[in-house]
């Protein structure tokens, strides 16, 4: 655990077997209220690295919050287990709903449709070892709802509610607006990319979102965010820069893809793409980097559908790509 701010602490929590290695939870504390951010899988190691953290800023569980930025099971997995200890939770108001959905076996029973979605019955993959599933709360919990504008005083912080929805349907983070201080969960990171999935026609262009939530974020003044992930940010707008780079390349690769493969699928424009991952090929990527990959491709396919770059075709409930000419 590091000291990073006058009583703030980020408190490194491990995700056994995950490419992601760790996640930054953050400790805020005061003498009256304490605040948690994000808590790691629902997993044993995640569980003792937590309260280890717990254990040596004394914290009384009574007074201390848990503060839900996002959906994933890195963020949310021991927030059940959480909420049993005492600790009262916040999420954002779209992802807590989700949270709870994700409890329930239904929820994936669905999910598993976008397998044929996406074209990816051929790799005879399951959804049995992927993250979200394997580690998610296991019971409904009883979020208290945030939205956009509220606001959390801890100490001498005011922090803003901040909508900053793309990497899921509700992301939140947090801007402390008189320390010039972010909080951004997934929503920037440095060195690795935020994955930006799809969840459903309902949800509209989702990329889209995620880069004007980008931009939103761009404007604020800011000297420091702390991401859920890798490494502290001291130049916010040099790193979303750079992000808007990636996916604009992301979307000319892909563009160039349908053009050289009239009539392709979500899997396997996936398996053209250049990825940042140890593996020969596509074939060899483990069943959830499969899933990722796809929900990738799948949101870029889309973006330049509703931008009348190409077209997609419903073909027996699986999706197929062509240029439109």
């Amino acid at each position: 655990m590091e000291k990073v701010y006058e009583n703030i602490y980020k408190n490194e929590i491990p995700l056994p077997n995950n490419p992601l290695r760790i996640i930054n939870s953050y400790i805020i504390t005061s003498d009256d209220k304490n605040l948690i951010i994000d808590s790691g899988f629902n997993h044993e190691a995640c569980k003792e690295a937590f309260f280890d953290a717990v254990s040596k800023l004394n914290l009384d569980l009574d007074n201390t919050y848990l503060l839900i930025t996002h959906l994933h099971s890195d963020h949310s997995g021991l927030a059940s287990k959480l909420s049993k200890e005492g600790i009262k939770l916040y999420a954002g108001e779209i992802d807590g709903k989700m949270i709870n959905r994700m409890s329930k076996q239904e929820y994936w029973d669905n999910f598993n449709n976008y397998k044929t979605i996406f074209g990816l019955d051929k790799d005879n993959i399951t959804f049995d070892d992927h993250p979200g599933y394997k580690y998610c709360p296991k019971e409904e919990i009883d979020f208290i709802p945030l939205n956009d504008g509220d606001t959390i005083n801890i100490g001498e912080y005011s922090f803003d509610v901040v909508d900053i929805k793309g990497h899921t349907p509700g992301h939140i983070g947090l801007y402390e607006k008189n320390h010039k201080l972010f909080f951004s969960g997934d929503h920037i990171l440095d060195r690795i990319t935020p994955n930006i999935a799809f969840w459903g026609y309902e949800h509209g262009d989702i990329l889209d979102v995620f880069l004007n939530n980008l931009n939103k974020i761009n404007d604020y003044d800011i000297d420091i965010v702390f991401p859920a992930h890798r490494n502290i940010i001291t130049d916010h707008q040099r790193r979303i820069k750079e992000l808007k780079n990636h996916h604009n390349e992301r979307l000319e690769e892909i563009l160039k893809i349908v053009k050289e493969n009239p009539k392709i699928t979500v899997r396997d424009v996936a398996s053209k793409m250049n990825w940042q991952f140890r593996a020969k090929s596509f074939l060899d990527f483990p069943n959830p980097q499969k899933w990722f990959a796809c929900g990738e491709a799948m949101t870029h396919l889309l973006h330049l559908c509703y931008h009348n770059k190409i077209n997609k075709v419903d073909i027996d409930n699986t999706l197929y790509f062509k240029i439109n000419i």
